[in-house]
């Protein structure tokens, strides 16, 4: 389904492009003929994964905090520098950290906020009109979360990752006139690196929740990757403003209770 120049020509924008699912995205879309600039806000680790990802094409990097708009004004001014125009933007860029809705402080909650959702929004505005509106064309592929049945234990990045889904879909309403689609995926739990991210009891409880999984196993980056492929590329043309679930069926299944058991003490649970 996938020949080796489905982006022949095409130029696609990876935001959190030097690790997991980022990184596999871009590798993606270069093996599939794309250019492609990456962004994250530590240059050292984003210079180190450009230079791998050039193995499979031409990939550009720039340092970005997604939180600031003169930043993201810059990548788009490096882009039309580099390439001219833009085709595609995967906006995966994103973090959160397990806590307990009651203790989250006005920083945690503001961090996320800003960073998930906030950020997201002003990069998706800014590269649309600095290339999809005026050029007529683009697609934008949002990363979000499994949010279909809330998401204890997260109550800062459900927030902000259904904040994105809404705006997947008023943006595909709104912008449709400039024949720009966008859709979102929403990973379940995906073996990559930012697993390794979470203290070890967290990890574990994402160990033993895989017998939740219909399918009893995780994911992988590389299944991400192919289902951003497909909403990016033209076997997709006629579909845009919805969110596809990449979890083995776990968003219709499972305890999402698992968090909370972490975070709040025995006694608390009484």
């Amino acid at each position: 389904m996938f020949g080796k120049d489905l982006y022949k020509d095409q130029v696609a924008f990876v935001t959190g492009g030097r690790s997991g699912i980022g990184y596999g995205i871009a590798k993606m879309m270069l093996q599939l003929g794309a250019k492609v600039m990456i962004a994250s806000r530590k240059e050292e680790p984003l210079a180190k994964a450009a230079e791998e990802l050039s193995e499979f094409g031409v990939c550009e990097y720039m340092p970005c905090d997604i939180r600031k708009t003169e930043e993201i004004q810059a990548v788009a001014t490096r882009i039309k520098e580099k390439f001219g125009h833009l085709d595609i933007l995967v906006n995966n860029a994103g973090g959160q950290f397990p806590t307990q809705a009651e203790t989250l402080n006005d920083r945690g909650w503001n961090a996320v906020i800003t960073n998930n959702l906030s950020g997201t929004f002003y990069v998706t505005r800014e590269m649309a009109n600095a290339f999809f509106i005026p050029q007529k064309s683009g697609v934008i592929v949002n990363i979000i979360a499994d949010i279909f049945r809330g998401f204890p234990g997260m109550v800062h990045t459900g927030a902000a990752r259904a904040g994105v889904e809404n705006m997947t879909k008023t943006l595909a309403l709104e912008w449709a006139e400039h024949n720009i689609r966008i859709n979102a995926i929403a990973p379940g739990t995906i073996e990559s690196s930012g697993l390794k991210t979470y203290a070890p009891h967290v990890q574990k409880i994402f160990i033993d929740g895989m017998n939740e999984v219909p399918m009893k196993r995780y994911g992988t980056v590389e299944e991400v990757a192919n289902a951003v492929g497909f909403m990016a590329s033209p076997l997709a043309s006629y579909i845009s403003g919805v969110t596809l679930y990449v979890d083995g069926a776990g968003h219709l299944n499972g305890n999402k209770m698992d968090f909370m058991k972490v975070l709040r003490p025995p006694a608390a649970q009484k």
